[in-house]
C-alpha cells in the first residue's frame, strides 16, 4: 500500500468536502486490512505503521472544520511515514514518536511483573528487572553502539543488548557468576550480531586499554551501573565485593573507583544511569542512593533525572509480605518498596 503516495494526492485538492471525501475512503480501505501492522511502500523499501495509530491519525484529520489545519495535520502524517528524525543519542524517530507509547518518560516507574522472556530469568539475587536496561538503552543509544555495565550480575543487561541490537561489555568479579552468566548470555538470539563480552575481572582495577583494543573500540554510548546496595545482600566472600565494604566511607570509595577506573571510556556529551537502593544499619535509614548521586557529581557528571522505581516483587521479600508487614509496625519504620535509577551525562 502506498500510503504517502495517497496522501500527497489528497494534499492537491484545494476543496475540504473533497479532501474529506478521500480521506474517509482511505480509512475504509485501511480498515478493511486484516493486519494489525500496515506495510507500505516508500521510494523502493519496505516500511511500516500500526493499524491502529494510522486510523487514529486519520480519524483526527476527518475531524478538523478549517482547510488550514486539514493540511496541516495531512503533511503531519505523510512527514511521519517518510521522513526520518533522529536524535543525536538514539535511534527514535520523533516524527512518529506516538508509536513509541511504551516507552516512559515519567519520573515514577511502576511494573506489574518481571521480564522473564528468552534467557532471562529472577533465580540471581540483586532484582535488576531487564525493563530497567531496555527502556534506557533504547532511550539513550544507537543501533550498534558500545555498553559498558562494571557489576555485570546475571546478564540482565547484555541480554538486552543483544535484542535491542548494541554491543555490550560486562565485568563480574565473581568467576563463577561470569561462568554461568557467560553460558546464559550466549543462548539469547542475536538478530542483529553483535558483542556481547562477558569478562571475568575487578571493575576497580581492569585494564581497560587492553580491553578495549580486543573488541576494536575506543569508547562506550552508555553506562549502565547496578551495585550492590552495600551488604543488603552478601554476593561473595571475596574482600574486593562491593558488598564486603566494612562501612559506607568504604563502599563510597570502592564505588569510586569503579567509576574512575572507567570514566575517561565515556563519550562526553553520553549518558550513565546508576540503579541503586537504599538501607537499614541498626534501626536507622542509610541513604545510600542519594551518597552514591552525590559522589557522581562530585565527579563532574550532571544530574538530568532522579526515577523512583517500585520493586514490590523481590526474592527476598517475595514470600515474607505479612512478615514484613508485622515487623514494620512493631519496629517504627516503612518497607522498602523503591529503588532509584540516576541518570546523569557526561
Amino acid at each position: 500500500m502506498d500510503i504517502v503516495s495517497i496522501l500527497d494526492k489528497i494534499l492537491l485538492d484545494q476543496d475540504l468536502r473533497l479532501i474529506k471525501k478521500s480521506t474517509l475512503e482511505l480509512i475504509k480501505e485501511v480498515d478493511n486490512i486484516p493486519n494489525k501492522i500496515i506495510d507500505y511502500n516508500l521510494n523502493g523499501n519496505n516500511e511500516a505503521i500500526k493499524k491502529e495509530l494510522l486510523l487514529k491519525e486519520l480519524k483526527q484529520i476527518l475531524d478538523t472544520r478549517t482547510i488550514e489545519r486539514t493540511k496541516y495535520y495531512l503533511n503531519r502524517l505523510a512527514k511521519s511515514l517518510s521522513v526520518q528524525k533522529e536524535g543525536k543519542i538514539n535511534d527514535l524517530n520523533l516524527n512518529r514518536w506516538k508509536e513509541y507509547d511504551d516507552l516512559i518518560t515519567d519520573s515514577l516507574w511502576i511494573f506489574d511483573k518481571r521480564d522473564t522472556s528468552g534467557v532471562h530469568k529472577a533465580g540471581y539475587w540483586g532484582n535488576f528487572i531487564p525493563q530497567i536496561p531496555n527502556q534506557l538503552l533504547r532511550r539513550f543509544t544507537k543501533n550498534g553502539e558500545w555498553v559498558l555495565d562494571p557489576f555485570l550480575g546475571s546478564g540482565t543487561t547484555l541480554i538486552e543488548c543483544k535484542r535491542l541490537g548494541r554491543n555490550g561489555v560486562g565485568i563480574e568479579l565473581n568467576k563463577q557468576v561470569a561462568k554461568s552468566t557467560e553460558s546464559i548470555v550466549s543462548k539469547e538470539k542475536n538478530p542483529f550480531n553483535v558483542n556481547a563480552k562477558v569478562i571475568r575481572g575487578n571493575s576497580c582495577t581492569i585494564d581497560y586499554k587492553s580491553l578495549m583494543k580486543k573488541i576494536k573500540s575506543k569508547s562506550f554510548q552508555f553506562f549502565i551501573m547496578h551495585p550492590p546496595y552495600w551488604d543488603i545482600i552478601k554476593f561473595s566472600n571475596n574482600k574486593e565485593d562491593l558488598s564486603n565494604a566494612k562501612s559506607t566511607k568504604d563502599f563510597l570509595g570502592m564505588f569510586n573507583q569503579v567509576v574512575d577506573n572507567a570514566y575517561s571510556l565515556l563519550d562526553k556529551g553520553r549518558y550513565c544511569a546508576v540503579v541503586i537502593g537504599d538501607k537499614y544499619s541498626a534501626g536507622e535509614w542509610i541513604p545510600l542512593g542519594f551518597y552514591v548521586m552525590q559522589e557522581m557529581i562530585n565527579k563532574g557528571f550532571k544530574l538530568k533525572s532522579t526515577i523512583i522505581k517500585n520493586f514490590d516483587q523481590t526474592t527476598a521479600k517475595r514470600n515474607q509480605k505479612e512478615l514484613w508487614r508485622y515487623r514494620a509496625l512493631a519496629g517504627g519504620f516503612y518497607i522498602f518498596k523503591h529503588e532509584y535509577i540516576f541518570l546523569f551525562k557526561k
